[in-house]
């Protein structure tokens, strides 16, 4: 018998714990990916500690995947896969196809959206199986360990961007220069736009720059975070990636006339925007999800077009429950990767 290890919880919170099990076998639309990388990202919080519906334990997080196709289910070749094709898989895990946004062709809005370690085990672990839909190709030159991430922080932060009504040129906020952000003020960079850094502390203004951005803003020096950004001519987008309610609010008054608020940091707290502060303006305030495999791969290319790269720290299996802790308590710089040997 065959078997594998996967990094798995039996409880919500509980701590990690390394068990082998028998490798199984994909179904019709299915394909085995032998993982070789799998990132750590905050929304597996979600998954850990059982806060989202449906989640069951023993529960093996793990959005952020990338390895190669060694099993093929039925109909899987006919997709023009082969054994040996280097893919990743994200929070798009999946789509049904029958529900309304996929009969519209939105499918990552999906109703029945498959989740990694959320409709099916996760990436903590050397053996996962996907839908075909799911995979995105990785090209050559893109390490696992960054493709991974890509599959999730990358295509959350390109694609909040591209979507965006921002133009070459025009002035761009990335609020927080965390796993998402960073990546977003490269992607801003590549895409041509004048660029903001926004986070905490005088001493990243050097970091933002070393990503390229040409401004930096810190939030705490006692200039509100708005007035700088109209100091610098009104933004024509802010992309939110920090996941704090507050300081996403503080930057609404620095967009531009119909400037646009993207949102891709998650916060419970409301937002505390007033309507005035939106209609003589008519600014628009946005959320933005993930991405389609479609969009991974765009993604991907983009970044080995650009040689734009997560920050990432790997480390191996065993480590993964040090790992998740790290980044739960936001010492992670920037991506805490589970490796697999």
């Amino acid at each position: 018998m065959s078997t594998y290890r996967v990094a798995q919880v039996t409880e919500p919170d509980g701590a990690f714990e390394l068990v082998e099990r028998e490798v199984p076998h994909p179904g019709p639309g299915q394909v085995r990916i032998a993982v070789e990388a799998c990132g750590i990202c905050h929304s597996d919080a979600l998954f850990v500690s059982g806060g989202l519906p449906g989640v069951s334990f023993p529960e093996v997080p793990g959005h952020e995947i990338a390895g190669r196709v060694e099993e093929l289910g039925d109909g899987a070749a006919e997709r023009g896969l082969q054994v040996g094709d280097r893919v990743a898989v994200g929070w798009f895990g999946g789509s049904c196809g029958h529900c309304t946004p996929c009969r519209e062709g939105d499918f990552i809005v999906c109703r029945n959206l498959k989740v990694p370690g959320w409709a099916y085990d996760g990436g903590f672990g050397e053996q996962v199986i996907a839908p075909v839909d799911a995979l995105a190709r990785i090209p050559e030159g893109l390490a696992a360990s960054d493709a991974g991430p890509m599959a999730c922080a990358g295509v959350t932060t390109f694609n909040g961007l591209r979507r965006s009504s921002a133009r070459p040129g025009d002035l761009v906020a990335v609020l927080g220069l965390g796993g998402l952000g960073h990546l977003g003020v490269q992607y801003a960079v590549a895409m041509g736009f004048e660029t903001v850094g926004i986070a905490r502390g005088a001493e990243k203004a050097d970091f933002a720059k070393q990503l390229g951005a040409h401004h930096y803003v810190d939030s705490t020096s006692g200039t509100p975070v708005a007035e700088a950004l109209q100091s610098l001519g009104g933004a024509r987008v802010v992309l939110a990636t920090a996941g704090n309610s507050e300081a996403i609010t503080a930057t609404v008054d620095g967009l531009a006339h119909r400037g646009e608020l993207v949102v891709i940091g998650a916060d419970t707290a409301p937002l505390g925007i007033s309507p005035a502060q939106l209609l003589m303006t008519g600014r628009v305030v946005r959320g933005h999800p993930s991405g389609t495999s479609q969009d991974v791969e765009d993604t991907m290319a983009f970044s080995a077009l650009h040689g734009i790269r997560p920050m990432t720290e790997p480390v191996r299996l065993e480590q993964a429950g040090e790992a998740y802790g790290k980044m739960l308590s936001g010492a992670a710089r920037f991506r805490m990767v589970l490796t697999m040997g």
